[in-house]
């Protein structure tokens, strides 16, 4: 009879007995001493938004959240940084794009169909002397202009008189701008059409001006016109020294000198500017007297004769009346001067001048109902 093994090795040496097993070592979780990983969407949002494309970088951003809470992932500051700055970055780059597709839409709804405006589309700066043009609208005071020009035989909106260029330096201001191109304007027409008379009533003098922008960014081109948008006209305007006889040209230019002094009567009344209208009487003395001298030549000839000595006659009693105008002391006395001045010029006496010179004796509105005689209608100014 066999007897089974004892449960327990006996003591001693020389016994062996497989040891019993290692008790249990409970080590630390797979990931201890490791962070979580950094999402990598929270990353690439921060540098889309500040970099290249915000619009992206809101969308990573967002991403970016989702799995950190979903993986228990690292960089949720860093995805809520990227969606701010993405979330401001394109907030400024929507109000800058909507701002320029304003402007640029709004140009361009200026433009209408090529059917609704005759004309090529011309740059405003390859406009020359002598050449015709329409607006859209027929509106030459609008800023969002576009010239289309076109032949002066067809119906036009406006002939170019003049085109110069400003002096150079900062903006000038609007003041100067004003004066300076009502004065260099009338010039420029009176050169360009100048029996003034045989204008239509309809024809106004505008001019084009560089804006403060324009300015700045070098545009120093000044374009004087005759615009005739509110008719239907056709045909050019331009009667200048080329087409009319010497002596023409002669009388003209001593008419137009004196409807250009006339004109530039003071803006400031006479009881705040005495000193100023002063100087104006002396200026219209001048050239009154300039005329005087063209006609002292003529008084000989038998076309003319007649008409240049009727009109020295008035020329004397208005200049008379200039010259006690510019020593006046007190407004009131300037004033009576100035009324007697321009009751001493009759328009019947310079209608039969003109017309033993041939040219116009159509008596033309601006004259008739020209403010305080000033000879001329108010300039129109497009900038």
């Amino acid at each position: 009879m066999s007897t089974p093994p004892p449960q327990h090795p006996p003591a001693g040496p020389g016994h062996s007995w497989p040891p019993p097993s290692p008790p249990p070592v409970w080590g630390p979780p797979p990931s201890y001493g490791h962070p979580p990983a950094l999402n990598g969407f929270a990353l690439a949002s921060l540098l889309v938004g500040l970099l290249c494309f915000p619009p992206l970088g809101i969308v990573f951003g967002v991403v970016a959240l989702v799995q950190i809470a979903r993986k228990g992932e690292r960089g949720r500051a860093l995805a809520v940084a990227g969606l701010v700055v993405s979330l401001l970055t394109t907030a400024v780059l929507t109000v800058g794009v909507t701002r320029y597709a304003e402007h640029f839409t709004g140009a361009l709804g200026g433009v209408p169909a090529p059917e609704e405006v005759e004309g090529r589309l011309t740059g405003m700066d390859e406009l020359r002397v002598g050449d015709c043009f329409n607006v859209p609208g027929g509106d030459l005071l609008d800023e969002a202009r576009f010239t289309y020009r076109v032949g002066c035989d067809r119906v036009h909106d406006a002939e170019v008189t003049s085109a110069t260029t400003l002096r150079p330096g900062p903006y000038p201001g609007k003041g100067w701008l004003k004066e300076t191109s009502t004065d260099t304007c009338w010039k420029a027409q009176d050169a360009y059409a100048m029996d003034s008379w045989a204008l239509p009533d309809y024809a106004e003098m505008f001019y084009f001006t560089p804006s403060p922008d324009g300015w700045q960014s070098g545009d120093r081109r000044l374009l004087c016109l005759v615009g005739t948008s509110t008719q239907d006209h056709k045909g050019s305007l331009r009667k200048d020294a080329g087409m009319l006889t010497p002596d023409q040209v002669t009388l003209l230019s001593a008419l137009n000198t004196v409807d250009q002094a006339l004109g530039r009567a003071p803006e400031r009344d006479l009881d705040e500017a005495l000193g100023e209208h002063q100087k104006w009487a002396r200026g219209v003395d001048e050239a009154l007297a300039a005329e005087e001298r063209v006609l002292q030549g003529v008084t000989s000839r038998e076309a003319t004769g007649p008409a240049a000595v009727a009109q020295l006659k008035e020329l004397a009693a208005a200049r008379k009346e200039w010259q006690r105008a510019a020593r006046a002391t007190r407004p009131a006395d300037f004033q009576r001067a100035w009324d007697a001045a321009l009751a001493a010029l009759s328009v019947d006496t310079e209608k039969a001048l003109r017309g033993s010179y041939g040219l116009s004796t159509r008596v033309p509105q601006w004259l008739e109902s020209g403010p305080g005689g000033s000879g001329r209608g108010p300039s129109v100014e497009s900038v």
